[in-house]
């Protein structure tokens, strides 16, 4: 047998072509991507498509990763060992995209690439391109693969396997995202998806050495990396006379944090200066966008050394003061413990910057840690993250006013309430095993004063209330009624704290055996959470209701969350606020991933963009009429060059007929204004605004309606 690998970049139109029929065999583990890889997964598409060129052969490639495969050469056969979740994500997007089309041909080209049809006439049957394990394979083919699935799957309500969960939630991810694309968007977004991404397949005849390529492609060896080779250019564009002292001086913090979070620095360094998500590798981005980089000495002394010892301090929370010291540490204890490290980049602009101003540096890092814990509640996803961390960090090199409830570091009256909604919610139901234990770590901290001190090595959330109890038990005499249970099984109230793996034959025991032997060891519970569980005789609704508000108000005063407003009290809020106001009402704009801010003002007859906004330099994607007017606002200088070069300025107050029009001259594309441009200093989209306007009062955005 030979054992020739081949590596080859294909696109997706080959991928999903009669030349493959890719296999998930059994041993796999079960489809994982959540809701959050699927997000992103299409957010960084319609990124990339947003900068593409209007002739979409004439864009650069778009690489989606490596798959790793069991094929011979002659045959479309292929054993999927690494890219199931990439296969699988990717199919389940061609077809969400298949439903969104209404052009039935269109429909049917989509089909194409997800299986070929039978035929009875040839007597054959239908071919899919992609066959997941056994146990998910018809569920995804009726659902997924075959025209008309997901509509069907949107109906299902009967319990399903986690695999499929995921499929569905999904599948409504891609499909609530899609929605808000018009039908030549959609045409174009398929048309990118299929002609301009690629994938690296890697194949080979057999199992051991597929494996073996799998492990050498996910390994973290000690090869040269990005930052071998930033060292190598700057030090090298040092004068020679001061080579080695600046090689020592790298190598020192090097050795100082270790070479794999040497590394995570310089891509929080990256972030600093990037202020959006990573679009290239390391190196090209750190050559394009870190300036100083270009000014060797000036970089090392001035950049790299103080951030690699601010980033020091903030990961081993060692901040040394002579005053709020154990405080500030406390609170990085609690930021490091987060799962994201989104929150690195503006702690590092902070700390460089007012590391000698104590009350300055407790005010920032305990609302930073406030934000930070809203973000885990709230499930916000990374590209949101990014977004406000970056907005953060331009906020923080401004000099702002970060005290300010329009600060990017403060919670808005909206985010407070989603914030309080999700900690009231079904928390062990929503939310993962890590960060429901972070978060009830964290109370129970709370709760001990500060006292608590965690070093076990295993920390699992255990209901007291069982999640099915008996029948006849105590359990269902306590909660008799289904829909009560229901309502409080997965809530704070209903939660404990154990030092030990869950034992899920002991989760149905009575109260008073679980308080003994299961909530304790020797007697004694080591969280105050279970301590306060172990003082109960009966565990009642009341109980639970009892202990849920004291545990509620306990999150509420540490976070702040007490000027909490729903969507509703802010619309009526802002109607009472803003209704007859007239050119007072300003909107504002903002493009962290192109550094962009812009101000705007709506009278009624026209949304104006205010002198001094900025816009980008070049027009990207299909051409539109907008294209023509920036064209003639550049003309006529309403537009001009930016003295650095790097945008365009508005020179004057500049009218425009809807909001979209405007946006579209800021983002340099076409764009939906009404969801872009927010009500100054809140997250209310100008459409919000506009929706809870009364029927006689103007707005220029009622014209694209």
């Amino acid at each position: 047998m030979t054992h020739t690998l081949t590596a080859k970049e294909q696109s997706l139109a080959k991928i999903f072509s009669d030349d493959y029929v890719f296999t998930i065999p059994g041993y796999q583990r079960p489809y994982a991507w959540g809701r959050d890889q699927a997000q992103e997964l299409l957010d960084d598409l319609l990124g990339a498509l947003a900068v593409a060129p209007g002739q979409l052969s004439e864009a650069a490639p778009y690489f989606l990763g490596s798959i790793v495969l069991i094929k011979a050469e002659a045959t479309p056969e292929a054993t999927v060992v690494d890219g199931q979740q990439r296969l699988t994500t990717l199919t389940l997007l061609l077809s969400a995209i298949r439903a969104a089309v209404g052009d039935d041909e269109l429909q049917k080209d989509i089909t194409s690439c997800i299986y070929e049809k039978g035929s009875l006439v040839k007597g054959t049957q239908a071919r899919y391109r992609l066959l997941l394990r056994e146990r998910d394979r018809d569920f995804f083919r009726q659902y997924v693969q075959h025209e008309n699935g997901l509509q069907a799957l949107a109906l299902v309500n009967t319990p399903l396997p986690d695999a499929q969960i995921r499929l569905r939630t999904n599948a409504q991810v891609f499909m609530e995202g899609l929605a808000a694309l018009s039908q030549t968007e959609l045409v174009r977004l398929v048309q990118f998806v299929i002609t301009r991404c690629y994938l690296v397949t890697v194949a080979t005849p057999d199992l051991d050495s597929a494996y073996r390529i799998f492990g050498v492609l996910n390994s973290r060896g000690l090869d040269l990396s990005a930052t071998d080779i930033l060292k190598a250019e700057i030090i090298g564009g040092i004068a020679p006379a001061l080579r080695d002292s600046y090689t020592k001086k790298w190598e020192d913090e090097e050795e100082n944090l270790g070479r794999a979070e040497f590394g995570d620095l310089f891509s929080h360094i990256r972030m600093v200066y990037r202020k959006a998500k990573p679009q290239g590798t390391l190196l090209r981005e750190f050559k394009e966008h870190v300036v100083p980089a270009q000014q060797p000495q000036s970089f090392v002394d001035k950049v790299l050394l103080p951030m690699s010892r601010a980033f020091s301090e903030l990961r081993d929370a060692d901040y040394a003061s002579t005053r709020h010291a154990e405080q500030v540490n406390e609170y990085l204890r609690w930021l490091n413990r987060l799962e994201f490290k989104d929150w690195v980049p503006p702690g590092l602009t902070f700390f460089v910057r007012h590391q000698q101003q104590p009350e300055a540096v407790l005010a920032f890092f305990r609302d930073l840690e406030r934000l930070g814990y809203s973000m885990l509640a709230r499930k916000t996803g990374v590209n949101d993250r990014i977004e406000r961390f970056s907005a953060l960090t331009n906020a923080i090199e401004a000099g702002a006013d970060l005290t300010t409830a329009t600060s990017p570091l403060q919670l808005s009256r909206q985010e407070q309430y989603q914030t309080y909604s999700a900690l009231n919610g079904p928390l062990y139901d929503t939310h993962s095993a890590r960060a429901l234990a972070l978060l009830l770590l964290r109370l129970d901290h709370l709760l001990s004063d500060g006292s608590a001190i965690y070093q076990h090595d295993v920390v699992s959330v255990e209901h007291v209330m069982p999640q099915q109890p008996a029948p006849n038990s105590q359990w269902a005499s306590w909660v008799p009624d289904q829909a009560m249970h229901q309502a409080w099984v997965h809530r704070l109230g209903n939660l404990a704290l154990l030092s030990r793996k869950k034992n899920s034959s002991a989760s149905n025991r009575d109260f008073s055996w679980k308080k003994s032997a299961y909530f304790t060891k020797g007697g004694t519970s080591t969280f105050t959470l279970t301590t306060q569980v172990l003082q109960h005789e009966d565990w009642t609704a009341d109980v639970m209701q009892q202990r849920q508000e004291a545990l509620l108000t306990k999150l509420e005063t540490h976070w702040r969350l007490q000027d909490r407003m729903s969507n509703a009290a802010l619309a009526e809020a802002m109607l009472a606020d803003f209704e007859g106001a007239g050119d007072a009402i300003l909107f504002e704009l903002e493009s962290s991933r192109h550094g962009l801010t812009a101000a705007a003002r709506e009278n009624g007859n026209a949304f104006t963009v205010l002198a001094g906004s900025q816009a980008k330099l070049g027009w990207s994607g299909q051409p539109h009429s907008y294209f023509q007017l920036r064209e003639d606002l550049q003309r006529s200088g309403a537009l001009k060059m930016s003295e650095d070069g790097t945008h365009l300025i508005f020179a004057s107050d500049t009218d425009f007929k809807s909001p979209s029009a405007a946006s579209a001259t800021v983002l340099g594309r076409t764009d939906n204004g009404r969801n872009t441009w927010r009500l100054k200093g809140t997250t209310i989209t100008y459409a919000a605004w506009q929706d809870n306007l009364p029927g006689h009062q103007p707005a220029t955005g009622r014209s694209e309606d």
